[in-house]
């Protein structure tokens, strides 16, 4: 295995658990946090520089592109896996098979889905009810974003590629770059250009073709492992199955999860544009928690993908507890911060009061529940990496989006339909999963490892 260890690579198949796993995951958190301004600086810009119509449509179209997003990463989610796996046997051959492959997929789904999602935008903002005020410029912020999908969709693939091999510093650092950028841009189309929600847009899809043409730069120089060679593009059939076996699970149920929100952005819009935008800040404020459980659930499943593929399987249950542990307590600080805080957070997007309120409201009484999240988001991760992607896709499923719709479906007609009640939405299917998908990792995994 160590033959195959280079300079940008990690090999994490020995050594401190716990360490591994802090030392992978800040850059992923860091990482993360730069991808997130992308949205959320145009949504504090758009926000304080252009109205509160303006804010709410950009919030309303996050469930949107997050359908696009998450499917995509799903696929992702499952070249990692392969690629870890055959890192951490030490099979270069295959290794190389596998890069070669997930990024001929990659052009070929980028095609595609630009097209597609271009031509859902206006039936999907009809679908979530979108009032009239909120309509042609949320029509107008997707319709650009979808028109230059393909640099983000580059980029998370290329940064997949790296990551499953334990570099997570370099496209970092591309990251940073580029969000630099869009904060620039952003300011400069909206402000003394005024362009307004069409140029937030193109300031994101400007900055993410950038950070796709250097990461694309990294994978053609490299020296390493991992190195992309035109040339070589193509499928592997074998591999390629291996991929979607993996990944296509993940990204059938973070699809449907977010089809499934589109459903729960349809109750919020039911009180209008100031709730939608008080909706968007809280949703936006939730994302940055759930960066440390993201990141941490992105270096299990690497670290376990490696550790399984070296055959460790006993240090595979190691590290995701190590992992959960971690989760917990990183996620349960910042909840405190935002709880404490949740006035001068939503402040940072608009000074309109409503929408504070709102946005208060949701913060408070939500942020705890993130540590059940903590749960389903490792362990989903830890189970990926032993390549079992269908289980956690169905107990997602079943508690994001059958036990969330029930709940909501009966708290409105037959309760009270209140923000606060519609807002507990998510909390009620965090806390469904959590129960569920820790009772089948113990109950499966654990037991399998002791039989061992």
């Amino acid at each position: 295995m160590h033959a195959l260890s280079k300079t940008a690579t990690k090999n994490m198949t020995s050594g401190p658990i716990a360490k591994q796993l802090l030392l992978f995951a800040l850059p992923l958190m860091v990482g993360n946090i730069f991808q997130m301004l992308y949205n959320t600086v145009d949504s504090v810009i758009v926000g304080q520089f252009v109205g509160t119509q303006a804010l709410a449509a950009v919030g309303s179209t996050t469930m949107i592109i997050n359908m696009a997003v998450f499917f995509f990463n799903g696929f992702s989610v499952g070249a990692g896996v392969v690629i870890s796996q055959f890192f951490g046997a030490g099979d270069r051959k295959n290794l190389h098979r596998a890069v070669e492959t997930t990024m001929a997929a990659t052009f070929v789904l980028c095609g595609v889905f630009t097209v597609l999602f271009l031509l859902l935008v206006p039936g999907m903002l009809r679908f979530m009810a979108t009032p009239d005020d909120v309509f042609a410029p949320a029509s107008v912020y997707l319709r650009i974003y979808f028109a230059g999908i393909t640099g983000l969709l580059i980029y998370n693939m290329g940064s997949g590629i790296l990551r499953a091999v334990g570099d997570t510093t370099r496209p970092l650092f591309f990251l940073i770059l580029t969000s630099i950028m869009n904060i620039v841009l952003d300011l400069v189309f909206v402000i003394p250009l005024h362009m307004g929600i069409a140029g937030a847009a193109l300031a994101t899809i400007l900055s993410q073709g950038i950070s796709a043409l250097l990461i694309l730069l990294l994978l053609i120089r490299s020296d390493d492992l991992y190195r992309l060679t035109f040339r070589d593009l193509g499928f592997d059939r074998k591999i390629l199955g291996q991929i979607f076996a993996i990944g296509l699970p993940n990204a059938i149920q973070s699809v449907i999860t977010s089809f499934s929100n589109v459903f729960v952005q349809s109750y919020i819009n039911f009180f209008g544009s100031q709730c939608m935008a008080g909706w968007a800040c809280y949703n936006k404020i939730n994302d940055f928690i759930m960066l440390p459980m993201s990141s941490m659930a992105m270096a299990s499943t690497t670290f376990v993908s490696q550790n399984y593929g070296a055959g460790k399987t006993d240090r595979t249950n190691k590290g995701t507890i190590c992992s959960v542990a971690l989760t917990l307590v990183i996620t349960g600080a910042i909840a405190t911060l935002i709880f404490l805080f949740a006035g001068a957070a939503i402040a940072l997007f608009t000074s309109d009061t409503a929408v504070i309120h709102f946005g208060v409201r949701f913060l408070r009484v939500n942020v705890y529940f993130l540590l059940f999240n903590c749960i389903n988001h490792v362990l989903a991760g830890a189970l990926r990496g032993r390549g079992d992607s269908t289980a956690p896709m169905l107990i997602m499923l079943l508690s994001f989006v059958g036990v969330r719709q029930i709940y909501l479906y009966i708290i409105t007609r037959f309760v009270a339909n209140t923000t606060l009640l519609v807002g507990l939405g998510y909390p009620v299917g965090w806390t469904v999963c959590a129960v569920i998908e820790t009772s089948y990792f113990f109950l499966r995994w654990n037991r399998k490892t002791e039989a061992g």
